[in-house]
């Protein structure tokens, strides 16, 4: 139950008692301190990996020649992240949230077998990366690479630590410290009745286009593709049996499981290769697009309302295996071949806003562009929607939300150097539109050459060799993002493992990783999707708040679900294909829900008291920048009078077409699809960017308002003591596994009731 203070200010809070007959459930102050002390091999080790960082950055932005290794993106962004988590992810711990492990979670509180259920943290950081990890690190710095790599090099790895690991690790704890309440929720209660019902709406119908966009890229992956059906088909049934095996046969056996789910994982991929090559293999799995889009539906909303252990946290964690590992992979790959950069550190299209794979200007449509590989605000919904649910402790929030983001920038920059490693004219033949090379060898490369960059002279050979190497009748204009990544892929790996004749192996290998790396993003946000909308209904109807109460579940679900899915459908059928029509606005919304997130950390962390307001820059730079580059972006979507910026004037331009009778840009039937389509983008900009600016100044008034008093009303639960210990981190300090030690048999106890229980 929650329980409001009146206090104007937070003290510091008091010792919580714990059961004396149990062994201690948090490390005490004297373990903390040894196992953070300092010693000369720790110093000698911090100061290696900085001196190794600042080299990789001087190579990268200062020391450049026609050419960079590729092994200095791998340094400066590993660096990176382990002083941005080592140091800054501490000082946010400190001084920001101050967790407490006495105090128990909504997850050991409200224990319910099905959203509430503390989970190991490697599993649920496997659960919470894999849900938050989709399109946007994947796509986006591909599509970003046509401006060149140091900008997008600078904004997913500086991005990340300062910004979009900052607001994942922020939304966890605070929607976690108040049962898990959605952002939606929070925003309604510490921003007033305006702010907050602006925030519900925009984050209903920005997770509407958000789930939508990522099913649309999981459909372009795998259409008319049996092995990556087959393969992603077959993670499913996995994720069941590992769901039934942890909970019921073999309880707590993490270990054990995960080799048995990254066993048959592979064996999955390997069988696809041989599904693909027979005939019913063929019969069964050759699916078209619409075909797809109406499988992944109806997949959102069974895993939607099963029970959490059963598939949707099994399956994620099963699926990180799949996406750490190739990730890795793909850098170690990186490490031994060293393949040289030529791509210009800022190309021509950075500098006059004109490329071919999209248009706009550096900034801010660099930003939103990455999107999810350094700020999204997507996994604000996550962190506060599956995840606080299954939080085992609260110092296990820092390597779950701070660590979980930084992974994903990770995947950003190998999604970079993957794109920028592919002869430059082969990248523009395949992420140009067809409209510019009308869809053909001949086309593209009379249309690349004509671009006039520097080193490139793209011949039609290079084109059919290249799909030739990797097993297709084609790539040009293979836009989206994906097939440029896979394609990237498979030309550094092979170079790496097996040579030039496993090329087309690793190329649909690459294709179907994306689409499993992107679908754990879809049931998991379908079931953020159903919190926030039961909790809406729930104003009228309090009986929707029960999130145990079945006909609410699925009656939520399929509302979600049946919205989503429309959007998708549009996007399949898109006639200037669904990815180019409706990225920009994917990019967008989510950097606006991004602004709308960190406002409200921002307020919760004013209300907190004068202690925390000297931290508040924390939060507070990020969303000033967030709110600039958002709302710039979504006015020249909204007022670009250019046809390729603007959505209302590229509608005005197809009116006019279709008014006049000319048929240039299509036949009546493709000219209103377009119409449709960008007066639907045009439309949401123009909602999102409103709701965004009202939460904004919302919160900027409470914020004021906190400062000034020296806090705020105290919206947290009421702490109650917990129960049960487990380490913070993922691999356990001394102190930490001597603790677990004491908890062993007493879990093991517990693991074996859960397991009679279940029978």
């Amino acid at each position: 139950m929650t329980a409001p203070s009146s206090r104007s200010e937070f003290v510091d809070e008091p010792d919580i008692a714990t059961d004396p007959n149990l062994p201690p459930v948090a490390l005490s102050e004297e373990d903390d301190a040894k196992d953070r002390r300092w010693t000369p091999l720790k110093i000698a080790i911090w100061v290696a990996i900085a001196l190794l960082g600042g080299l990789a950055w001087v190579m990268l932005a200062v020391v450049r020649g026609e050419t960079v290794n590729a092994i200095w993106f791998v340094f400066a962004a590993v660096c990176t992240y382990l002083i941005g988590y080592r140091f800054y992810s501490k000082v946010i711990e400190r001084h920001l949230l101050r967790p407490n492990d006495k105090r128990a979670t909504p997850a050991e509180v409200r224990s319910d077998g099905k959203d509430y259920v503390p989970t190991d943290r490697r599993v649920l950081y496997g659960h919470h990366f894999a849900a938050i990890a989709g399109a946007g690190p994947l796509v986006g710095p591909v599509l970003a690479a046509q401006m060149g790599f140091l900008p997008g090099t600078i904004w997913i790895i500086v991005g990340v630590v300062l910004a979009g690991a900052v607001q994942d690790y922020t939304v966890l704890f605070f929607s976690m410290r108040r049962g898990g309440r959605t952002i939606g929720q929070m925003a309604r209660q510490e921003l007033g009745r305006i702010g907050g019902t602006a925030a519900i709406i925009a984050s209903l119908l920005i997770m509407l286009i958000i789930v939508a966009i990522l099913a649309l890229v999981v459909v372009n992956a795998l259409g008319e593709s049996p092995w990556g059906v087959f393969s992603v088909a077959m993670t499913i049934p996995i994720a069941l049996f590992m769901g039934v095996y942890l909970r019921f046969l073999r309880p707590g056996k993490v270990t054990e499981v995960s080799l048995i789910g990254f066993v048959l994982l592979m064996f999955a991929i390997i069988g696809g290769g041989w599904v693909a090559g027979t005939e019913w293999g063929q019969a069964i799995f050759h699916l078209d697009r619409t075909a797809i889009a109406i499988g992944i539906i109806i997949y959102g909303f069974i895993a939607a309302v099963l029970p959490v252990w059963l598939l949707l946290a099994p399956r994620d964690y099963l699926s990180t295996f799949m996406k750490i590992g190739v990730i890795v992979m793909l850098a170690g790959a990186i490490v031994l071949v060293r393949p040289e950069i030529s791509v210009p550190a800022v190309t021509i299209f950075g500098e006059n806003g004109l490329g071919p794979v999209f248009s706009g200007p550096l900034f801010p449509f660099l930003f939103v562009t990455i999107a999810c590989g350094a700020l999204s605000g997507f996994h604000a919904l996550i962190s506060s929607g599956t995840t606080p649910k299954l939080v085992e402790k609260e110092r296990q929030t820092r390597f779950i939300g701070y660590g979980g983001m930084l992974m994903e920038s990770f995947v950003a920059i190998m999604a970079l150097v993957a794109a920028i490693s592919i002869d430059q004219g082969i990248y523009f033949a395949m992420n140009a539109p067809s409209a510019l090379t009308g869809g053909t060898v001949e086309g593209a490369v009379a249309f690349v050459n004509s671009l006039g960059l520097t080193g490139v002279n793209l011949t039609p050979e290079m084109l059919t060799g290249t799909a030739t190497d990797v097993g297709e009748e084609s790539i040009v204009s293979r836009t989206g993002g994906a097939p440029t990544l896979a394609l990237g892929l498979a030309h550094i790996m092979q170079q790496a493992l097996g040579g030039q004749a496993l090329m087309s192996f690793w190329y649909h290998f690459a294709i179907m990783f994306e689409a499993l790396f992107i679908l754990t993003a879809v049931d998991a946000g379908t079931r953020v999707a159903r919190f926030m909308l039961q909790d809406s209904i729930g104003a009228w109807f309090p009986k929707f708040r029960d999130v145990s109460w079945r006909p609410g579940v699925w009656t939520c679900t399929a509302l979600m679900v049946a919205g989503w899915g429309t959007i998708l459908i549009l996007g399949v059928t898109d006639p200037l294909g669904g990815i180019n029509t409706f990225f920009p606005l994917f990019g967008i919304a989510n950097q606006l829900l991004a602004a709308i997130a960190l406002a409200v950390v921002m307020a919760i962390v004013a209300k907190r008291g004068r202690s925390s307001v000297k931290w508040l820059w924390i939060v507070a730079v990020p969303l000033a920048f967030t709110a600039v580059i958002t709302i710039t972006a979504s006015m020249y979507k909204i007022f670009s009078p250019v046809p390729a910026i603007g959505y209302w004037a590229n509608h005005f331009k197809y009116r006019a077409a279709l008014e006049s009778g000319d048929d240039s840009l299509g036949t009546p039937e493709v000219i209103g699809a377009v119409m449709r389509n960008t007066a639907v983008q045009g439309t949401l900009s123009i909602i999102f960017v409103v709701l965004a600016i009202i939460v904004i100044i919302a919160a900027v008034v409470y914020t004021i308002r906190a400062i000034a008093a020296g806090g705020g009303e105290n919206t947290e639960d009421e702490a109650v003591p917990s129960r049960r210990y487990a380490p913070a981190g993922f691999i356990p300090t001394a102190s930490e596994r001597a603790l677990e030690k004491q908890w062993e048999p007493i879990l093991a106890d517990e693991r074996r009731e859960t397991a009679r229980r279940g029978h």
